[in-house]
């Protein structure tokens, strides 16, 4: 049967997949209401066309941080891409590299940055980072990225200690005894050491401290996890560069608000003063185009790069990548959208039901 949707890719990883990394991948927290809710907010959103527009024409192209993509759609920072595939973050670096989109690579990917670098040398990427208790180790990783040609540090700050998993805990998944997450550990200890050592994450990483990663880097800083005009206003006030709103898909604290939901609020916060993303429930082009209309750049996808990657690696996840292109692109053409600039708040209708 061929894939004509994302949803046919979610199908295909689950019957691929083991059950313990199916649910490692799809679980959210406590009751996993808002992992559902990040895809049900955008069913709540209706839209209103505009029609005899020449829309014979229609360019998605964009720019984030000021680096044009194809469209504005990127790859969230994941863990673990050998799970899905063996080779990993390998295959995903190659697939954005091919789309001509930004890629997020998370500080748990199985694969070293230099191998990830090596597969895709023209790919346009991001570094994701939680934050160590040793500092000295951030200073590394940050060096690491700034001379393998990563161009922002997207800082995870809703994770000051994991969410309450519960599929994770009922199958006792211990990715320490399944990966090796060469990256966090000093060049000794990747050259040495057999088995994994996975660095807690420091849950006293707080505001004061992001001046001294600003000491580390010229690279833009974009805080990922923000949902509240309070944490907006203190990004602008700390002088970063972006944010992306996001709740970890649904992954970390339960019962707070779907990813589009938080995004007017934060908008309406930063004034246009820093760059505003979205990561959390996007499934079909439509979505993506009610997050620009709400004032998101650029969205990013978690879940669905997984499922591509899981059911024919890199080529998956461009067939995901190039399906929700197109949709976008139908989408805004039967909007009246001939670019990405033209996409604003007068296309939502917000639904009363």
């Amino acid at each position: 049967m061929s894939m004509v949707c994302l949803t046919d890719f979610e199908a295909g990883a689950r019957e691929r997949l083991s059950r313990s990394t199916w649910d490692y991948i799809e679980g959210g927290a406590g009751e996993g209401f808002t992992r559902d809710d990040n895809i049900a907010a955008f069913k709540r959103l209706r839209l209103r066309p505009r029609f005899l527009k020449d829309v014979s024409q229609v360019d998605t192209r964009t720019t984030i941080q000021g680096e044009e993509i194809s469209a504005p759609i990127g790859v969230s920072p994941t863990g673990f891409h050998c799970l899905a595939w063996p080779d990993g973050e390998m295959s995903t670096a190659r697939a954005a590299q091919a789309a001509g989109i930004c890629y997020i690579t998370s500080t748990y990917a199985s694969c070293t940055l230099e191998d990830i670098v090596t597969a895709a040398p023209r790919g346009f990427r991001w570094f994701q980072l939680y934050v160590q208790p040793d500092r000295q180790l951030n200073k590394q990783l940050i060096q690491r990225v700034e001379s393998l040609g990563f161009r922002a540090l997207v800082i995870t700050v809703d994770v000051p200690k994991v969410g309450n998993r519960r599929h994770d805990i009922r199958n006792q998944l211990n990715l320490k005894t399944n990966l090796l997450l060469k990256d966090l550990r000093s060049p000794k200890e990747r050259n040495a050491m057999p088995h994994l050592q996975m660095s807690p994450i420091d849950g006293s990483f707080c505001w004061e401290d992001l001046s001294w990663f600003q000491s580390l880097t010229q690279l833009p800083i974009i805080l990922k996890g923000i949902l509240t005009k309070e944490d907006a206003e203190l990004a602008v006030k700390h002088k970063v560069h972006g944010i992306i709103v996001s709740n970890h898909g649904g992954r970390q604290l339960d019962d707070v608000p779907a990813s589009v939901d938080a995004l007017p609020e934060v908008v309406a916060a930063v004034k246009g003063r820093l760059e505003v993303y979205l990561d959390g429930g996007v499934r079909t082009g439509n979505d993506v185009l009610k997050a620009l209309a709400l004032g998101a750049k650029c969205v990013f996808l978690g879940r669905p790069i997984l499922w591509g990657l899981a059911c024919k690696g890199e080529h998956g996840i461009g067939e995901v990548l190039n399906i929700l292109k197109d949709e976008f692109h139908t989408s805004m053409a039967l909007t009246g959208c001939r670019s990405v600039a033209e996409i604003n708040q007068d296309l939502i209708q917000f639904s009363r039901l």
